[in-house]
């Protein structure tokens, strides 16, 4: 994060604030079994486990005179722990050369896959399918493709025993152009799988940043400005913790670390041995729990480092001392610690784009020489490399390409942060909604990285990705359209195979309970790493409280689902009687809503479920509402509230406007207000707070005519005048 407690400006984010095969009978298949890894000694609720590399052989498919077929498929499990377990799988083509794959395979004690690499993987029940993803989807003759994933189990681990490749067995056979079986030996070896504890060999970068998919963000903890780790309220690290999110799925985590008020004075500027100690500490745990581990230098990059455009002697010799003294410290830690240069960088007092790029491009060279001079595991350790303020901007990527071609260094990674089209990610300017608008914006930075270094072999991490309303809290943008944008994220970032990890400053993930604070989004998160998931354009629907109830439609996303039927708790609603689906329409008919909304007290009346094929279900809650009612009000604008009966709406935004139609308030190229900045609702004490923030954008006794904008297309009309630091605010 760019500043103070996490908090984060438009430019941070990089958006400015503008607006058939023939089958005959199969031998009985043969499974070898290999131990090809050493025991490891893992911590509490983890266990050693060898990797069991499992060789498909010995079944005959006789295929059509038209292609010879045959496969072989490696399956190995290179970790297990407590309810979790990585496998890799190999697929081996002995055929015809494939163009596109499906990879089928049963569960035999109800595993299930929770995130994958290298391939889409769907489930259903213990019946799993993985498919090629855009670069290895093209598998020669004796070609291997490979692709990993994290499980769950319960019970045992038993591993597959038999797998298909486009409906076809894989035997480790081929079957000949009159389509009579032809075997093949089987090989004395299957190919060697490389444990996720154990990265790829040097200049391999590619593999071992998509085994770091997907991951999360120990934020505003060792970042944090102050005395130590809980200077920003959040409670020291723990190895539970660190347990505690390994066991959700996470294969890497970023730390960020601020170094500023941890060193001596120049010219050593020698880092205190006891924070650096502790770094070390919880960097040593995360490593024992299997995690790959980023490390970097956080806010200094705006507290000293932005000086650099006047006093670039002292601000480089500061950071050359502080990358030497870390290098060394880690110099022999497991090549799974990866090093990042600095957050966000940022210049204070440049001539313009010119000297930042040399700037930037001078910091990034001289971190790059410091690591690899240290020796060790340091001449190949992945080193990571910021844009300019991590922006996707193409200007900012062109400046990083330039800097990646001069060190031609097969071990790095480009870095940016996404936060989201800005409007939306604070709910700004009417940006209430996941719209056009704001998929475009993603996929603009996605694309923009991925063509500049992905499609070159050159890995990219998303260091920081969210939204940036959270900072305040999760509510500042509605569910559904926040579940949409994460749903969208994680798989456009799998199309593009860009690794993302999750900030998260304690908002999310609670560090001692270790619950998430919105599980439905974290399940949406989830559920994105490995597939794509349906949703609607609400997951609202409202129903007025007086006159006669109708049916009620809403849009399918279906996102390359298919509608599977509407849930209520366990019950099933009946396809006719209930809702009718035309199209991507999805209708309830008058006599389910009539039903569901009950006594039509106000407020959520009843939640039913779109299930689809495949990813999380959608909640559609079915809400009894009024319009609300707002009443007078007096107050100083250190606390004004407008007392308002919602009556089982919701708010989505607020306008301020003054007499002549011109824009009243803060962000006045914008008539709509930015949420929880602003104006903020406060269902439980009946009033809409409008904040001292919005009163000092306001002219001294000009009338502001405010319109307040509900989730159910309800629109109310207040005004509020402003005079010496006293507020009147009247309906009419």
């Amino acid at each position: 994060m760019s500043a103070l407690r996490g908090h984060r400006g438009a430019l941070a984010c990089g958006a400015p604030p503008a607006p058939s095969s023939r089958r005959i009978q199969a031998r009985s298949p043969i499974v070898s079994l290999q131990s090809t890894v050493p025991r490891t000694r893992w911590r509490v609720g983890l266990v050693a486990a060898s990797a069991a590399v499992l060789l498909v052989s010995g079944v005959t498919v006789a295929v059509s005179a038209q292609a010879a077929a045959g496969c072989r498929v490696a399956y190995s499990t290179s970790a297990q722990w407590s309810g979790g377990f990585t496998a890799n799988v190999g697929i081996t083509n002995l055929g015809d050369p494939v163009n596109g794959w499906s990879l089928a395979w049963t569960f035999p004690a109800g595993q299930r896959v929770t995130q994958a690499w290298n391939a889409n993987v769907t489930s259903s029940g213990s019946q799993v399918t993985a498919t090629n993803v855009s670069h290895n989807g093209t598998i020669a003759t004796n070609a291997t493709v490979s692709f990993g994933f994290n499980g769950s189990w319960t019970g045992t681990n038993t591993a597959p025993t038999s797998f298909t490749l486009n409906g076809v067995a894989c035997t480790g056979d081929v079957g000949g152009p009159t389509g009579q079986p032809t075997t093949r030996p089987p090989t004395s070896a299957p190919p060697t799988t490389r444990p996720p504890t154990t990265p790829p060999p040097a200049g391999n970068a590619m593999a071992a940043v998509a085994a770091m998919q997907p991951g999360w963000n120990l934020g505003n903890s060792f970042d944090a400005v102050g005395a130590d780790e809980t200077a920003w309220g959040n409670p020291r690290v723990t190895e539970a913790l660190l347990d505690n999110v390994r066991a959700q799925g996470f294969n890497s985590i970023r730390i960020p670390v601020t170094w500023s008020n941890h060193h001596g004075a120049a010219p050593s500027y020698t880092i205190d041995a006891a924070w650096l100690n502790r770094v070390r500490e919880v960097v040593n745990w995360a490593l024992a729990d299997g995690f790959y581990v980023m490390i970097n230098i956080h806010h200094d990059s705006w507290q000293w480092i932005n000086t650099m455009p006047t006093d670039r002697t002292n601000v480089l010799n500061r950071y050359n001392a502080l990358w030497t003294q870390i290098a060394a410290a880690f110099r022999d830690a497991s090549p799974r610690l990866t090093f990042e240069s600095v957050n966000e960088p940022q210049f204070t007092g440049s001539s313009g784009d010119a000297q930042n790029a040399t700037l930037l491009h001078e910091l990034n060279t001289s971190f790059h020489r410091i690591v690899r001079q240290s020796g060790g595991g340091n001449a190949t350790r992945l080193l990571v490399l910021p844009t300019l303020h991590t922006s996707a901007d193409q200007p900012r990527v062109d400046e990083l390409v330039s800097t990646f071609n001069t060190l031609n260094d097969p071990n790095l990674i480009a870095t940016v942060h996404f936060y989201g089209y800005w409007p939306f990610s604070v709910n700004v300017a009417g940006g209430t909604r996941f719209d056009a608008t704001v998929q475009q914006d993603l996929t603009g930075v996605f694309d923009r990285v991925y063509n500049a270094f992905v499609s070159r072999n050159i890995p990219v991490i998303i260091g920081e990705y969210g939204l940036l309303g959270f900072d305040r809290h999760t509510g500042t943008v509605e569910q559904g359209e926040k579940l949409k944008f994460f749903e969208y994220l994680g798989y456009y970032a799998r199309n593009r195979r860009i690794t993302t990890q999750l900030w998260d400053n304690g908002q999310h993930f609670g560090r001692t309970s270790f619950q998430w604070s919105d599980p439905e989004l974290f399940a949406q998160i989830r559920s994105s790493w490995t597939t794509r998931s349906g949703t609607a354009s609400s997951d609202q629907v409202y129903v007025p409280r007086t006159g006669s109830v109708t049916a009620k439609s809403l849009t399918l996303n279906l996102n390359g689902t298919t509608f599977a039927g509407l849930r209520q708790g366990n019950t099933d609603l009946a396809n006719g009687a209930d809702y009718t689906v035309s199209g991507n329409t999805l209708t309830l008919t008058a006599a389910a809503v009539t039903r569901l909304v009950g006594n039509r007290a106000y407020g959520v009346n009843a939640t039913i479920q779109a299930r689809f094929s495949q990813g999380v279900p959608w909640r559609i809650s079915i809400i009894t509402y009024d319009p609300p009612v707002l009443s007078n009000a007096t107050g100083p604008t250190s606390s004004f509230a407008v007392p308002t009966q919602f009556r089982g709406d919701q708010l989505a935004t607020m306008e301020a406007k003054y007499a002549d139609g011109s824009n009243a308030g803060p962000h006045n190229w914008t008539s709509f207000k930015e949420f929880d900045v602003a104006f903020a609702p406060n269902y439980s004490a009946n009033s809409i707070t409008l904040k001292p923030e919005f009163f000092a954008e306001v002219n001294d006794g000009q009338r502001v005519t405010l319109t307040f904008h509900f989730w159910s297309g309800t629109t109310v009309t207040y005004y509020v005048t402003e005079s010496g630091g006293n507020v009147t605010g009247s309906t009419s």
